[in-house]
């Protein structure tokens, strides 16, 4: 592919190619003859309900059209949803405790207001990509063909393998929530059970996976408001009387035991814990490509982010560190994987009131079927994008009549099963080495996002491109991204310090090292896997093409748009800017 001179193309309102001089583009993406940016899904309305569905043989059949053709049946509620709630999960839920017990409520909030800011950034850099360049498999897309081929290689192999590992593990976490009821029942058979209904969800594609979204997201924000309130009427002494918070709490464990826990190396622990607590966050960027018009959904849907970091992140954890020591005993040793340890939970039967821990550990179960759930659709997306660029064996780009990724889908799947190891006499020591698999993965996925953005501004200023050129822009720019990429530098040191010299004194070990840090070698091998095969390496800016499957924009709906935002009075234009 070559990229060209460009000229000015008044219905494109961008440029087009026009000459034949060549810059040795890396052939890194389609051609937009073989892409389908705007879906199109007419042959897919003219099947039977049933079939549309998934739910008959003909559904199974390969569809006809070009590649990557998948449905755009997701609707601007369905992102909305994913993009406030749709990762909320056993890392918020659960994994909060043991980075409670680690770094202290002060460390909590300091660590998680970090990698909120950098998800925000990360968002909205991914936003701007992605109403520019609608393409299934977005971030690893972006990687590659504004970064180095050879890396967005990495980016998506990794990406595949992060949510393969983590099915497993949300399966047992599943399984274990259960087991909170003393019910008897084999933790198998739960797994089991668990597995068969994410499968069930995936039989009905896109839709299946944008219905479990909205209404389990719908679940997991409305817990978690009724949990904040309690918490405000807890530290105010509102406990059932003869309780533990039926006289003035207030802040008092921030006195007693103390804000942080570990020093500095405390605070540094808590980094990685937050990191997996995000994971999923950008999913709303593969999304979009599904959705009946992203141009229009994904902005909105990307603001909503401000508020899952602010309301559902920062305020609940606030509450936590307010009610439960960072010294009790029942945060020890769970990982991410005892919702006896999550500190919502903790508080709930502390504070008395009969039910409500059961109620936040049934949100905590459906949370993490909803993470499962979530890991098999981002895989399967990305897996069938590799495919498409040549990166995967090609059958993996199978799409049905349904408009399901099907091999890509099915292999992600058979990962489960995995979770029925960490039951075994060494599940544990299996369960640790898979989350040191999944940890750290999703860092080096948003430094990429960054690192692409910051890439893309460099070449659309370059080919000659302004910003008024742009229909969605990240809030802070390229400066936002900057600030991203370097916090998770940042965050990545402090981990390797972590790693080096783990809390409790223990002496540096090999296997204390890798168990935190697993996920760098893995990347670099992808990386050289990805050279070795494609021979392609660091794209100039001047090789990198900017108009390729670039969106063809209605800058008359735009303008009109953008003209009425600005006689909106002050205070309606901030309320456009944050909702």
């Amino acid at each position: 592919m070559a990229n060209t001179d460009f000229k000015k193309d008044p219905e494109f309102s961008g440029f087009s190619n026009t000459s034949d001089e060549k810059h040795d583009v890396a052939p890194a993406y389609q051609d937009s003859d073989n892409l389908s940016l705007g879906r199109d899904n007419s042959e897919w309305n003219k099947l039977g309900f049933w079939t549309r569905n998934g739910c008959t043989i003909e559904s199974f059949k390969r569809r006809k059209g070009p590649i990557g053709n998948l449905n755009a049946t997701m609707k601007p509620r369905h992102l909305h949803m994913i993009a406030i709630g749709g990762s909320i999960g056993a890392g918020l839920f659960v994994g909060s405790g043991s980075a409670l017990s680690n770094g202290g409520p002060a460390a909590l909030l300091i660590a998680f207001g970090i990698i909120g800011i950098m998800i925000f950034n990360v968002v909205y850099a991914l936003g701007e990509l992605a109403v520019m360049f609608p393409v299934s498999g977005g971030f690893y897309t972006y990687s590659t063909r504004f970064i180095d081929p050879s890396w967005g290689f990495a980016m998506g192999w990794n990406y595949v393998f992060q949510w393969a590992i983590v099915l497993p593990l949300e399966l047992t976490v599943a399984g274990l929530t259960v087991d909170y009821w003393k019910s008897g029942v084999s933790i198998a058979l739960w797994i089991t059970i668990f597995w068969f209904a994410i499968i069930a969800i995936n039989v009905f594609g896109t839709l299946g996976y944008a219905e479990e979204e909205f209404w389990s997201s719908l679940l997991k924000l409305i817990a978690i408001v009724i949990f904040m309130l309690i918490g405000i009427a807890l530290c105010a002494g509102g406990g059932p009387a003869g309780g533990k918070y039926d006289e003035y709490w207030g802040a008092r464990t921030f006195y007693n035991p103390g804000a942080f826990a570990n020093g500095f190396k405390g605070l540094c622990a808590v980094f990685v814990t937050a990191a997996f607590a995000f994971s999923g966050t950008e999913l709303v960027g593969l999304a979009a490509a599904e959705a009946e018009n992203p141009a229009k959904a994904l902005p909105g849907a990307i603001k909503q982010v401000f508020w899952r970091i602010t309301l559902f992140y920062i305020l609940s954890l606030l509450f936590v560190g307010l009610l439960v020591e960072h010294t009790d005993k029942r945060l020890l040793g769970s990982g991410l994987s005892d919702s006896q340890a999550s500190p919502f939970v903790i508080a709930a039967k502390d504070a008395g009131l009969v039910g409500f821990d059961s109620f936040m550990n049934v949100v905590i179960m459906v949370s993490v079927i909803s993470i499962g759930n979530s890991g098999v659709y981002g895989g399967s997306r990305t897996l069938t994008a590799l495919a498409e660029q040549g990166y995967a064996p090609k059958f993996f780009a199978y799409i049905d009549k349904s408009g399901r990724p099907l091999f890509s889908t099915i292999f992600i799947l058979m990962f489960s099963p995995i979770a029925y190891v960490g039951l075994s006499s060494s599940g544990e020591v299996v369960f640790a080495w898979l989350q040191a698999l999944s940890g750290l993965a999703a860092l080096f996925t948003w430094g990429s996002i960054c690192l692409a953005h910051i890439r893309f501004r460099r070449a659309w200023k370059y080919h000659g491109h302004t910003l008024d050129e742009l229909p969605f822009n990240a809030i802070f720019g390229v400066w936002g991204s900057w600030v991203g990429l370097i916090l998770i530098f940042l965050v990545l040191v402090a981990q390797f310090a972590v790693a080096l010299y783990p809390l409790g004194g223990d002496p540096p070990s090999a296997e204390a090292f890798f168990k935190a840090y697993l996920a760098l070698p893995i990347v670099l091998i992808f990386w050289a896997g990805g050279f070795i095969w494609k021979r392609a390496g660091w794209l100039r800016t001047q090789q990198i093409d900017v108009d390729t499957n670039r969106r063809v924009v209605d800058w008359e709906r735009i303008n009109g748009e953008k003209a009425r935002v600005a006689a909106m009075p002050a205070w309606r234009r901030i309320m456009h800017l944050l909702f």
